[in-house]
């Protein structure tokens, strides 16, 4: 089943999404992140098995002059250990239904690159997205 986290429980998708961003050590940490990011309009979805989040979806939705109205994914992710099991498929379907229902143009993700990132790569074209440009990034001097 995947239904929307909404604000309070935030700590439900942190757990599973601490395993993509692990950078923020803790569950409370991301948490906190996300509940931050909604003011700016940050969703998150996941699909459940029992009450953990086996596979969680992180999106908000822009207007740009090169895309239109689009959904963007900041965050998808599976629990390693829920993987195989049509989590991830179940989020992936929700989001883009969600992306039809919002009168989006298009469906956006950014994904790392590298050999461990293979399988994500093969996901995002199994489901019909396409490489569509290359995106640059710099650390902001301080």
């Amino acid at each position: 089943m995947v239904r929307e986290i909404e604000a309070g429980e935030s700590h439900v998708a942190a757990a599973a999404l601490l395993e993509l961003r692990p950078q923020f050590e803790t569950v409370e940490a991301l948490a906190a992140r996300i509940d931050l990011q909604r003011a700016e309009g940050y969703r998150i979805v996941a699909s459940l098995e029992g009450d953990e989040a086996a596979a969680v979806g992180g999106f908000r939705v822009k207007e740009t002059t090169f895309a239109g109205r689009m959904l963007y994914v900041d965050d998808l992710v599976a629990c390693a250990r829920f993987r195989r099991r049509g989590h991830a498929d179940a989020v992936m379907r929700w989001i883009d239904a969600e992306a039809r229902r919002l009168d989006c143009d298009t469906l956006h993700l950014d994904s790392g690159v590298g050999p461990e990132r293979e399988d994500a790569h093969r996901f995002y074209f199994n489901h019909g997205m396409r490489i569509a440009s290359f995106h640059f990034a710099k650390a902001v001097d301080r």
